[in-house]
Formats: C-alpha cells, sequence, structure tokens
C-alpha cells in the first residue's frame, strides 16, 4: 500500500467511528433522564382528550424528537397521517391500529405493551384504544396530526 492509499483508509477507518455531524445533531442539548413521574402531561389540542408529554422537541421544529401519549379508554382517531416517519413504542395499555382513509375497527391489529410500529410520512392510519394507553413517539419535527377528512379535525368544530 503506497502512503496516499494508507491515509485514506486511516480517514476511512476513523469516520466509521467518530460520531458525524447527524449523530451530534441529535445528542445536542442537555442530558436528560426522567422516571416515569417527572413527566409533565398537558392537553393535545389535535386529539381532545389525550395528554402529551414532550421529552425532546419542540414538535414544531425540523429537529429530532420524542414525546409519550396517553390515550384515554374507549377513545377513537378517525384516519389522519403525520409528515415524518413515526417510530411507536407502546408503553402501556393496548393501541388497535389501522391501515386506510376508513375507519374500521374489526380491520385493526392490538399493538400491545413493548410493541413497535414503524410509519412512512403521509401514511393514512386510524386508531383506538379499550383501556389508557401509552406510547412513545419517536421522528423529526415537525409533527402534526392531519386528518383524511378535514370535518374530523376538531380545530374545525
Amino acid at each position: 500500500m503506497n502512503r496516499t492509499t494508507t491515509r485514506y483508509a486511516l480517514a476511512f477507518g476513523l469516520c466509521l467511528f467518530l460520531p458525524g455531524p447527524q449523530a451530534q445533531a441529535q445528542h445536542a442539548g442537555e442530558h436528560i433522564m426522567l422516571d416515569p413521574p417527572e413527566l409533565i402531561w398537558n392537553d393535545l389540542p389535535s386529539l381532545p382528550g389525550v395528554k402529551i408529554s414532550v421529552i425532546e422537541g419542540p414538535l414544531n421544529r425540523a429537529i429530532p424528537i420524542m414525546f409519550r401519549l396517553k390515550f384515554p379508554p374507549n377513545f377513537k382517531v378517525p384516519p389522519h397521517w403525520h409528515p415524518g416517519v413515526e417510530h411507536i413504542t407502546i408503553i402501556s395499555g393496548t393501541l388497535h391500529m389501522g391501515l386506510g382513509s376508513v375507519f374500521d375497527a374489526s380491520n385493526t391489529r392490538a399493538l400491545k405493551q413493548g410493541s413497535i410500529s414503524i410509519m412512512q410520512p403521509g401514511t393514512h392510519h386510524y386508531v383506538w384504544t379499550d383501556e389508557e394507553t401509552i406510547g412513545q413517539v419517536h421522528s423529526s419535527g415537525p409533527w402534526s396530526v392531519n386528518y383524511v377528512n378535514p370535518a374530523d379535525d376538531p380545530a374545525k368544530k
């Protein structure tokens, strides 16, 4: 191996182990450690009755975000979509999720504690609960709930 080839190989090897700009951006800011009782829950206007606890955000900026949603029992969310990829982990309870533009409770999958869902941007889906359910969402902002049928949007009622 000549000197130039060796230098390129060494530089490439270092790139594999050193965090790049993407990794640094995701870990910018202060170190956060929280126990569940320390989470602060607020109302979520786009889903009346649902509580949200923002862990990393804010949700309206193009940065990595993480939050938890607390759904009450017997709650339904009409077909909607989100602008970014969503990684959802069910913390407790059961979230029944279906795909499509028409709500059909009989055509859903029960995601129980520990279950994971990964949805691509713009995926039309709907959910319902039969018990209190908490899910944790990881995504990139901005985040929003966009209803397939605008008449389902509580802001328009």
